[in-house]
């Protein structure tokens, strides 16, 4: 499944229901835990289809930035995948969404995107960060997803053209196009 929805300045969302490792993308966004030391869910499975590159490039930069702390990213290689950059995102551990939670998540889309600009990405890839085994909620980290997706979208005079949400999962990809739906975003027919 997948859907795409344009922005009035012609910059794109779109939401696609697959494995994050096959779509390609200039930028791929891992769901990384704070120690750099690859997982399972999202992570692992980025490190397996992108081979030990990544975790050698991890391995050389942890003891320079030691933990990264939840809303936070550090920038490798793509190694095997279809991509140029992986993004290695903290996303923070969901206790009740009143101790820092949404603010971090939030960050860990904003430090993505921003990181993309920096290097010159058009295309970035995400998944739904912290909705495994931290236990976000879906549909609240949805909504924080998109919000700052598409305040950053369209904010932004260049650079990033098109932000694809790769959803592991017919429900999760359910919970984003509703609220695509929702949102008053048309979908393109492009």
């Amino acid at each position: 499944m997948e859907k795409r929805y344009r922005l009035n300045n012609g910059r794109a969302i779109r939401l696609v229901e697959g494995d994050i490792t096959r779509i390609a993308a200039d930028a791929i966004a891992n769901a990384a835990n704070s120690a750099l030391a690859g997982g399972g869910g999202v992570d692992g499975a980025i490190h397996r289809a992108g081979g030990a590159e990544i975790m050698r490039e991890l391995d050389e930069m942890r003891p320079r930035v030691g933990r990264v702390p939840a809303g936070q990213a550090v920038a490798t290689g793509a190694g095997r995948l279809p991509a140029q950059y992986v993004f290695h995102a903290v996303g923070p551990v969901y206790r009740d969404g009143r101790h820092g939670e949404p603010e971090a998540l939030a960050s860990c889309y904003r430090v993505c995107l921003e990181m993309a600009e920096e290097r010159g990405c058009r295309t970035v890839s995400f998944p739904a960060i912290s909705t495994g085994v931290y236990g976000y909620p879906a549909e609240e980290a949805a909504r924080i997803a998109l919000r700052e997706v598409r305040g950053f979208l369209e904010s932004r005079a260049a650079g990033v053209q098109e932000v694809i949400f790769v959803q592991f999962g017919e429900a999760a990809y359910r919970v984003y196009e509703r609220l695509l739906g929702e949102s008053g975003l048309k979908e393109a027919q492009d």
